[in-house]
């Protein structure tokens, strides 16, 4: 198979993009105002730290969700080809998503998902 259209491509894609960001540095302006180093946000100044400090349980609900709207991405994908998959990928979906909710149940049981002071227990 011939990649050389690729490479061409890459190439000259390569060379836009280094044309741009040169021409930029070179024609872009320059501000030395006071304000321009300052954060400003839809018109109102910042107060305070950006250095807020959150909760590891907000990390983990963050990870929680990402995983778990990976889930709606593959069974999106399978609705499309479920004609092609037939009863053979229903049950893997079928699988899928019994494996998705024993680890919903699972969390739910080690109580990581409370968002309540000390609410963890563990589970023997």
């Amino acid at each position: 198979m011939n990649f050389w259209p690729l490479a061409v491509y890459v190439v000259i894609v390569g060379m836009l993009v280094m044309a741009m960001l040169s021409l930029s540095f070179v024609l872009g302006q320059r501000h030395h105002d006071r304000a321009t180093g300052s954060p400003y946000e839809s018109g109102i100044l910042s107060e305070g730290s950006a250095r807020v400090r959150f909760s590891a349980k907000f990390y983990l609900i963050a990870m929680f969700f990402v995983i778990f709207d990976l889930e709606a991405v593959f069974l999106f994908a399978w609705a499309i080809a479920v004609r092609e998959t037939g009863w053979a990928g229903y049950a893997e979906a079928l699988l899928f998503i019994t494996v998705l909710l024993a680890t919903l149940l699972y969390l739910w049981r080690v109580g990581a998902l409370d968002w309540r002071q000390g609410s963890r227990r563990m589970v023997s």
